[in-house]
């Protein structure tokens, strides 16, 4: 079993649900989900402001044109909010869990009643 005091003191100084601080996204800058998550939101906002127009590609000469738009929308999107939605299953699994064990530490921790005389 982790040490109870560090259950507590992450318990404590866990984020709150909700968009991410400027602070928060550069510590996890490094982190996958975040990185998901972060191009989700680039690729769906690039798609809504290039509606009907190509998008350049930097590492090719051809822009991506209708067709291949069409594959972002159809395949590339869906594919990354199953991921996401299943990370967050994940993420839920894993706070229960880390609760479970919170409430454990502190039912051990708590003071034994006195025995009546």
């Amino acid at each position: 079993m982790p040490d109870p005091a560090v259950l507590l003191a992450s318990h404590r100084c866990a984020t709150a649900p909700g968009p991410m601080s400027l602070w928060l996204d550069s510590l996890c800058r490094e982190d996958p989900v975040a990185l998901v998550h972060s191009s989700h939101l680039a690729l769906t906002r690039l798609l809504r402001t290039h509606r009907g127009k190509p998008i350049r590609r930097l590492w090719i000469d051809h822009p991506y044109g209708e067709e291949e738009i069409t594959l972002l929308e159809e395949e590339l999107i869906p594919a990354m909010e199953l991921f996401l939605a299943r990370i967050q299953e994940i993420d839920a699994a894993l706070e229960a869990a880390h609760e479970a064990e919170i409430e454990l530490v502190q039912a051990s921790m708590a003071p034994e009643p006195l025995a009546a005389a």
